[in-house]
Order: C-alpha cells, then structure tokens, then sequence
C-alpha cells in the first residue's frame, strides 16, 4: 500500500511506521522534522508544519495521492480541515488517531464502549470530539473512507510514567527511596495503559480494512488496575519496597497543585475501563506486553540514560504532604467521632 502518516516519529506512530516498513509498504512521512528519524533512507519524507495552514494544505496537496492516510497529529478542527481540503478524492482511507477522552465522564455505565457519549471534560478531548465531526462529514460526502481509533493512556521504553502529579520522574525516585507518595481519592478507580508497540498493531489492522471504513475502536489497555495496584507495579518495576500511599480528596489535590494534578480531575479520579471486543476481532488488535513488564523496559531506559529526578528538587511535594496529615490530625483532635 501507498502510506502517507502525517507524523510518522511519534509515541504510537514510530512503531506504526517501523511495522509498515517492515511489511513492504511504500511509506511518506510528513511532519516539521524536528525530530530526528530512524527512517531516512527507508521512507519519504515531507517537510510541513500544521500550524502554517496555507503551507501545510499545499505541502499535502503537492504530496501525490495515498491508498490511506494516517493522521497522527491532529488535534483541532481547523487542523483536520485542512486535510479534508487537501486530501478529498486523493486518498482512499483516512485513518484519525483521536483519544478516549473524547468520552462523557463519568459514564452511566462500564465498560465504555464504541458509541458512548461525547462529552469531554478536558480541551484536548473536546477539540479531538470536534475534528472527529470534521472528518465523519467529510466521510459522509465522499471525501474518503474515514476510521477512527481511540487509544487510551499509550506508553513507550522512553520514560514516561503518569502519576497522580503529573508525568515527571521525581516519583520514582521517590519510590526508589521508600518516600512516601501521593494518591488521588481513596486509589481505587481504574486506569488502564498500553504500550505504544501493541497499540500500533491496531493501526496496522485498520489500513484498507473495509470493515473498519466508517467505524471507530479502542485501542486500549486491558488490565484495569485500581491506583493503588498501579504505584505498587511501578515499585516492583522499580525494585523498591511496597509503597507507602497517602489519599488526599481529588478536589484538594487540585487546588494544591493545579498544573500538575489537573488531569486527576479530568479523568483520574474517573474509572478508566474499555472495551476493546471490536478492535480484537475486526482489526487484529493485541495486548500483549502487561504493565510489569511495560514498566520494567521504562525503568531500564530512565535508569540507563541517567533520567530520573532526585525527589529532593520537589520540595512542594513533601510539604503538601506534611500539611495535609498537619490538618488531618487537627480534624481528628478538634472533632468528637460521631459513635462516641
């Protein structure tokens, strides 16, 4: 197949790449190329930036014409216009990687899936909703064949792992050290994460997949871990003791560190559950790398390039936590127990 990835060097996309390689597949990347390649020499490369509209519409109209094109960054509506511009009647599938988080939370019900309301809680979901509408219009007047895939959290070898304050590597370090850590809520809502090698699998199932044309699936992680569960496999990942975990109200957690714990807001604090029945069975989908092991090759990689924070450079960390068991105690002694 002719393949142009729009990307083509990212977390999912870098596999997804390496995989049609690998089949024989005549591949075209176009990004800003800011990164730098493994694929020079094995695939065409396009130099465009989606930010310049007017240069990226003509970069993708003077690209040629692709039995499928997979959009890997496309992240608002205008963004996806423009493609639907460029693009209409010169390509044969449209393959748009949009999120989970596209999706109503709470739910009414569990698992989420395929068909479930629209309804983010966050800006990016809400915008991937928007570009979604763009393409599905696009779909319906002929443009192209559209399919959408939906992966949840995605993660590779290079280090990251999400924690109740954000995606830095100082909580590990933390772990590392038998220090305590903090847990959004009570710990037990369910999240989920794939590594991006499987995720990609999926992708490569939905190219020139009629039963895909018209269509959304999850490509998500079929291990529904509660967090508490979750900060113990990333011990173990670790090589550290069973951690020591402190639940702090998600609402309080917030307002303590508003950038770096948003996101328990949005979706943490939310179970994480998907059913990805449909992905298995029409377009190949595997999960075949479990979070301890997932976790293991990230831990080697951070350790290996010297990437993990001294926990000592957060100091807010600790004093949010000093304060919070300072004014636990303080509830506790200034309020008689209710049964007394």
């Amino acid at each position: 197949m002719k393949i142009l990835i729009i990307g083509g060097t990212g977390r999912i996309s870098t596999p997804v790449t390496r995989l049609l390689i690998d089949r024989g597949d005549d591949v075209t990347l176009l990004n800003r190329g800011r990164r730098g390649s493994p694929f020079t020499g094995r695939v065409r490369e396009i130099r465009g930036d989606r930010h310049d509209e007017a240069a990226f519409e003509r970069a993708l109209s003077e690209a040629g014409t692709f039995d499928a094109v997979i959009d890997m960054i496309g992240y608002r509506p205008e963004e996806v216009a423009t493609s639907v511009r460029a693009l209409a009647g010169r390509c044969g599938q449209y393959v748009f990687c949009s999120t989970v988080d596209v999706y109503q939370r709470p739910s009414a019900h569990y698992p989420y899936r395929e068909g479930e309301p629209l309804h983010s809680l966050s800006d990016y979901g809400r915008n991937k909703v928007l570009c979604e509408r763009v393409l599905e219009r696009a779909h319906a007047d002929g443009a192209f064949a559209l399919t959408i895939l939906r992966p949840a959290h995605t993660y590779d070898d290079t280090g990251i792992i999400h924690h109740a304050m954000g995606r830095g590597t100082a909580m590990l370090d933390r772990l590392r050290r038998g220090k305590p850590v903090i847990v959004h809520g009570d710990g037990q809502s369910l999240w989920v994460a794939a590594h991006s090698e499987d995720v990609a699998l999926g992708f490569l199932g939905a190219l020139g997949n009629t039963r895909a044309y018209g269509r959304g699936y999850h490509l998500a992680g079929e291990e529904w871990v509660a967090w508490d569960a979750y900060y113990r496999i990333v011990a173990d990942a670790l090589g550290a003791p069973p951690p020591e975990l402190v639940h702090i109200p998600t609402e309080l957690l917030v307002r303590l560190a508003p950038r770096g714990a948003a996101v328990c807001a949005a979706n943490f604090q939310f179970p994480n559950i998907f059913d990805s029945t449909a992905a298995r069975t029409e377009l190949g989908y595997r999960y075949t790398i479990a979070l301890r092991r997932g976790f293991a090759r990230v831990v080697a990689w951070l350790d290996a390039h010297g990437a993990i924070a001294d926990a000592d450079s957060e100091p807010a960390y600790d004093a949010i936590l000093s304060a919070w068991r300072e004014a636990s105690q303080a509830l506790v002694d200034r309020v008689t127990p209710l049964d007394a």
